[in-house]
């Protein structure tokens, strides 16, 4: 009897030491003792390489991976970034230069990948793909999106707008400052519908007004939008959009914040001690990848903004420019066409 009271007491002492550990080992974690960010980049781009090991001209799986490579400049293998373009060749080829009539993002996503490459985007197997964004009309016709992406891939590489045909509305980049100014919903941020701001599109356009700062009434935007930010963000340092708080939201945020120079420990976004960097890193999965929703498997996408975030965040770590901000930069990846 005595010795079965003993192994209770040892087995019970064994969970309390165990139990004890485990947290130990959280507060460590967060103490930090979690990968470098070097290793959660390199970790990352090997599976955003697995998962796009065939690169395509689109939004998943193809643009933003090659964005996020390029700007990363880590080990990447070298026929890569020539099979992604060779990808977005065979795409323009086969649309006759028309990538979509509707959604003009389209051109913006591509000509932000090619920028980060060293490729040019004015002369893609003979088409120029800056052109359809000197047509003000149709760019800004999907909404507040369409001249935020505009402005950050016309501005990526310095591009000076193509002359738009007579017969439509010659775009500026100051058109495209004011369109976004004027959608600004009341108390400050934006929306792509409704006058209710939401997290992720007024990052979005934080990220393409952060060259524009300078300018009064941008910064004024900008104060309000910053206003906004922090007081979504929740306590555990991130962010709840439809009821469901997902990892993309914190990755807009942060490439917001570093394409304005703020740094993650601002404590307007620090809450209870928890930083914008670290709820980001919570949504890791064993595989390396990102998920959408804590508990869930990696998802590409997820991954994929994940991944460009932590490249801001390194870039600025580095003293280096920000992610969106290329020219006048020569990068090494490839020689242009």
């Amino acid at each position: 009897m005595q010795s079965k009271m003993i192994s209770k007491r040892v087995l019970s002492l064994l969970l309390v030491l165990a139990m004890a550990l485990a947290l130990m080992s959280c507060a460590t974690e967060r103490a930090g003792n979690t990968p470098s960010l070097d290793t959660v980049l390199s970790q990352t781009a090997r599976f955003l390489l697995e998962k796009a090991s065939e690169p395509v001209c689109g939004s998943v799986g193809g643009d933003w991976v090659a964005l996020g490579l390029a700007r990363w400049g880590g080990d990447v293998p070298e026929d890569w970034f020539d099979r992604y373009y060779a990808a977005v060749e065979h795409q323009v080829k086969s649309c006759e230069g028309v990538l979509d009539t509707r959604k003009y993002t389209e051109y913006s996503r591509v000509i932000l990948a090619l920028t980060a490459m060293g490729r040019n985007p004015a002369d893609v197997a003979g088409y120029n793909l800056l052109q359809p964004l000197a047509d003000y009309e149709q760019t800004i016709f999907q909404g507040v999106n369409g001249a935020a992406y505009a402005l950050l891939a016309l501005d990526s590489g310095d591009y000076e707008l193509p002359r738009c045909e007579a017969s439509k509305t010659q775009a500026t980049r100051e058109m495209y400052i004011q369109h976004l100014l004027s959608k600004e919903v009341p108390g400050g941020g934006w929306s792509l519908m409704g006058d209710e701001a939401e997290v992720d599109l007024t990052a979005m356009v934080l990220q393409a007004l952060a060259k524009y700062q300078e300018q009064t009434d941008v910064a004024q935007a900008i104060d309000r939008a910053l206003t906004f930010l922090s007081a979504q963000q929740d306590e555990d340092g991130g962010y709840t959009a439809y009821d469901v708080q997902g990892s993309e939201s914190v990755a807009q945020v942060i490439v917001a914040l570093t394409e304005l120079g703020i740094p993650m420990d601002d404590p307007r976004f620090v809450k209870n001690g928890n930083s914008l960097q670290n709820r980001l890193l919570d949504f890791r999965t064993e595989d390396h990848g990102f998920c959408h929703v804590l508990g869930e498997d990696a998802n590409l996408i997820a991954t994929e903004q994940a991944f460009y975030a932590l490249v801001a965040l390194y870039r600025g770590q580095q003293n280096q420019s920000s992610l969106y901000r290329m020219a006048p930069e020569v990068n090494p990846v490839s020689e242009n066409p």
